[in-house]
């Protein structure tokens, strides 16, 4: 009903009402980079502009354990708290490769957050090493994974995923996954791709089964939607969700997504001002610094091309808006309050840029 004949001002101020209720105008964000193993993958989605298929791995990059380590050691003594870990579906890097690089980010930086690999990457992990969920979890847990993306949900609907990622983990293996994520303690996001061949009622479904294994095990931290880019992939005559329904999209989310305790936006994905519009529909999460460590979303056309901004930059366009920034580890813990925090200051602190 809000999707098809409320107006946008209308879900917008309900959804403001929601997220003013919840958390005020905190507005969170948090110091991360990505790690993007490779861009090689057993898969071929309709949507994707990211992945090159095995066959032609040539035209795409594979990181050795080594140069991913180097990586990681470039943010040593810099205030960041999560490291971001996804990728493409590549046969070589299976589980035994990615638990054995998780021990060595441990032993290089204990207390560096490790979220990573969407359940597409995990269900392919286990089934090719033959373990149930419950066995390949435990085994990363205990290696050091602390927390999932919410990447690889795409459209729940079996209809729809059979158009545009046929040969991946299902629905129910995907909210699977997550499940049993919950149970051993760790907590995950979850996504959703939307503005491509998706009706209403699609989005509906999808979010209803999240709500639904939201209520059994309270384990996801925020939803995430995710727009369709049509930028050099087999739907570019698919056209672009325009940002009146991109905003409305986050107000309903926000509405329905009542046990759900955040919504993000994501920056490099949405754009810097359409990011900023999103606070007022719903939206109190940005998602974190980035710094030019992804390239999913500007493979696909997105606005950020270089996605990269130092925390003042963030602050600054939090409180252009007249939010309040503050920076979160994965889990919302609050770390800091930029409320008070004067930029011209911040500008000058090398900490801060």
């Amino acid at each position: 009903m809000l999707f098809e004949k409320a107006s946008l001002a209308y879900t917008g101020t309900l959804a403001n009402f929601i997220r003013e209720s919840m958390h005020g105008d905190k507005t969170y964000f948090n110091r991360n980079f990505h790690i993007e193993p490779t861009n090689v993958c057993v898969f071929s989605c309709a949507f994707c502009s990211y992945s090159r298929l095995y066959a032609h791995r040539e035209e795409g990059w594979e990181l050795s354990q080594d140069q991913m380590l180097e990586m990681v050691r470039k943010y040593d003594g810099k205030p960041v708290t999560e490291v971001h870990i996804v990728g493409g579906v590549h046969p070589k890097m299976n589980l035994y490769f990615f638990t054995e690089l998780l021990q060595k980010i441990k032993v290089h930086r204990p207390d560096l957050h490790i979220k990573g690999f969407t359940a597409v990457e995990l269900d392919y992990m286990f089934r090719k090493a033959k373990l149930s969920v419950v066995e390949g979890m435990q085994l990363l847990h205990d290696s050091g994974l602390d927390s999932l993306p919410g990447g690889g949900a795409e459209i729940f609907d079996p209809e729809i995923r059979s158009q545009i990622c046929d040969d991946k983990v299902d629905a129910d293996g995907w909210l699977n996954i997550h499940r049993q994520a919950h149970l051993l303690g760790m907590h995950s996001n979850a996504t959703m791709l939307y503005g491509h061949i998706e009706n209403y009622g699609h989005r509906i479904d999808h979010m209803q089964r999240l709500r639904t294994l939201q209520d059994e095990t309270g384990g996801f931290n925020t939803f995430i939607p995710l727009k369709f880019r049509n930028k050099g992939n087999d739907m570019h005559h698919v056209q672009e969700s325009t940002v009146i329904e991109d905003m409305k999209l986050y107000a309903v989310s926000r509405i329905f997504m009542d046990n759900f305790p955040h919504i993000k936006a994501y920056w490099p994905m949405l754009g810097r001002q359409s990011a900023q519009l999103s606070l007022s529909f719903g939206v109190n999460d940005l998602d974190g610094t980035i710094d030019d460590s992804t390239k999913i979303y500007s493979m696909a056309g997105s606005e950020e091309q270089h996605p990269s901004l130092t925390t003042t930059e963030l602050v600054s366009l939090i409180k252009q808006v007249k939010r309040e920034p503050v920076e979160r580890d994965t889990l919302y813990r609050e770390i800091k309050n930029y409320k008070n925090m004067d930029l011209a200051e911040m500008s000058t602190n090398i900490f801060y840029n």
